[in-house]
C-alpha cells in the first residue's frame, strides 16, 4: 500500500529526526492504533528504542500521514 506524507508530516519528521522507515515500522507493528476524530486513525509503537506516535488517514488505496509525534 501507498504511504503519502502531507507536509506538516515531513517537517515533523525532520524536526524530531523520525525517518520513513521508522514511520514504516510503527504502522506495520503498533502497540496500539485507535480511532481519532475526523476519520483518522492513531497509531503508536517503538523505533530505535523510543516512542513514536503517527495520526494517519487510511484508505483502500493509501495510508496518508497527517503528522509524526
Amino acid at each position: 500500500m501507498e504511504i503519502i506524507y502531507s507536509d506538516h508530516a515531513r517537517k515533523r519528521m525532520r524536526q524530531r529526526g523520525v525517518t520513513e522507515l521508522e514511520v514504516r515500522h510503527v504502522l506495520a507493528y503498533s502497540r496500539y492504533v485507535k480511532k481519532s476524530f475526523e476519520g483518522r486513525k492513531l497509531a503508536e509503537g517503538s523505533a530505535n528504542g523510543r516512542v513514536i506516535r503517527i495520526s494517519f488517514i487510511e484508505t483502500e488505496n493509501f495510508i496518508k500521514i497527517i503528522t509524526v509525534m
